[in-house]
């Protein structure tokens, strides 16, 4: 079927309506703590199928189209297939992965800025032929290696983020843009279409009203050379939340509709990417290791001294790092605060606290300084919104193991799903019933992604 690899080495837990995302996770660390307390996930593939459901609510008729390097694992991308979504793919290997889904090349976009020339050869022979294009550099490498590809070219945004930097790392001027077309024009190649990306760290939503103008710009200037554009990519930056979603379409509906009415043959595209699974998996990590540390050491630069010396701080590290699902942290701020499993008093008291990964590398810092009660070796800490960015491919430095996959829906979520039309026989073998309020035996319990 559509969506479905036939060789998937995984399972979906099926929850009866007295089973809850808290009782897996203490049914998974009850077993862990007997076989090997290793980190692990508990992906709700529901929160797919909820946030799908919403897309369609607010941003229809724009089709989501979801980048594969957010999160590449089997249970997303089946999911997201049989739901319709489109995907952006980066690399060969994230190609090949929607590929072997039996998702239509048409359903596929190249996003990588810089390509290889042997991927571009592969889309070709794959028949995936839309990508983007920012230099006439790229242009010429895809006109020798791809010579039916269609082009949306990237147009930089002035995406103002926290830091006050521009976001003018990838994509091209609109001045730019002439000198491509005409590049493009002499080599026979076609432009179809326009992306811009802005990132979702933009508080300014006014970056949209420029960049759909900068892409009406781009279009009436391709009608002068006589391209035929009949695509719009409005890019990522989707956090996942509902009032973020709604604030931007109720900036840019207005002007789609006024530059891209339904009548120009224009198709609107998008790709939210953390949108859809940040908030659907939650990753458990194990204490292996507790030292006690000087304060002074623990604060970060700049922030005073403020406690009783008698205090003790503590510095834990973990079985995940840096080098692991933390991977994001070397280059943005965490944004989940670690929650204790185990049970505490309310007036239990907090004390200073870091949490390190299991490398330890100087890099491999994971929380910097939060307040947590006084914990053990071998307790567990939970992350939530751990969907994004943590789980493609990851290191194997200090014999690092990779966390273990439990995916899991609600019995009303199976139904939304069967209400929209994608549920089917061949989809049922991947799913398994998990009554609520029992302890799963490893034989019993969910199969883990590979």
């Amino acid at each position: 079927m559509k969506g479905f690899l036939e060789d998937a080495n995984y399972s979906i837990g099926l929850l009866d309506e007295g089973a809850t995302l808290a009782d897996v996770i203490d049914n998974c660390i009850y077993e862990h703590t007997h076989t090997g307390k290793r980190a692990f996930y508990v992906g709700d593939l529901g929160k797919l199928v909820k946030n799908n459901i919403q897309w369609q609510n607010v941003m229809a008729p724009i089709k989501p189209f979801y980048p594969v390097r957010c999160n590449s694992t089997p249970g997303v991308l089946e999911i997201l297939g049989t739901l319709g979504v489109g995907f952006a793919c980066s690399s060969k290997s994230e190609m090949a992965l929607v590929q072997d889904l039996g998702i239509s090349p048409e359903n596929i976009i190249y996003t990588n800025p810089c390509k290889q020339a042997s991927q571009i050869k592969y889309a070709a022979k794959a028949g995936i032929n839309i990508m983007t294009c920012d230099n006439d550099i790229e242009l010429k490498k895809i006109a020798r290696n791809h010579p039916n590809a269609k082009l949306l070219l990237h147009i930089a945004t002035e995406d103002i983020t926290a830091d006050e930097e521009m976001n003018m790392k990838f994509g091209t001027t609109l001045k730019n843009c002439r000198h491509l077309m005409e590049c493009a024009k002499e080599l026979g190649v076609q432009i179809v279409g326009v992306k811009f990306h802005v990132s979702g760290s933009c508080k300014e939503l006014q970056t949209y009203i420029h960049a759909i103008s900068d892409a009406r710009c781009v279009f009436d200037m391709a009608e002068e050379f006589g391209f035929k554009m009949n695509m719009l990519d409005i890019g990522g930056g989707f956090t996942g939340s509902e009032l973020q979603l709604e604030e931007v379409n109720h900036v840019i509906r207005p002007l789609l509709d006024v530059y891209f009415p339904k009548e120009s043959g224009v198709n609107v595209i998008a790709e939210p990417g953390c949108y859809y699974v940040s908030s659907a998996f939650t990753l458990a990590v194990n204490i292996i290791a507790k030292k006690t540390v000087e304060y002074d050491k623990l604060l970060p630069s700049g922030v005073e001294q403020t406690r009783n010396d008698d205090e003790p701080v503590f510095t834990y590290y973990i079985n995940d790092g840096v080098y692991g699902s933390f991977a994001s942290k070397l280059s943005e701020k965490l944004n989940t605060i670690p929650e204790v499993h185990k049970k505490y008093k309310e007036d239990e008291p907090l004390f200073a606290s870091s949490l390190w990964g299991p490398s330890c590398d100087e890099l491999d810092q994971v929380v910097e300084n939060c307040l947590l009660p006084e914990l053990s070796v071998g307790d567990w800490l939970i992350f939530d919104n751990m969907g994004s960015g943590t789980l493609g491919e990851q290191s194997t430095f200090n014999d690092y193991q990779r966390p273990l996959i439990y995916y899991m829906m609600s019995f009303s979520d199976w139904d939304e799903m069967q209400d929209a039309g994608v549920a089917s026989d061949t989809l049922m073998k991947n799913f398994f019933f998990v009554p609520s309020c029992i302890q799963l035996s490893p034989e019993d319990r969910f199969s883990t992604a590979a």
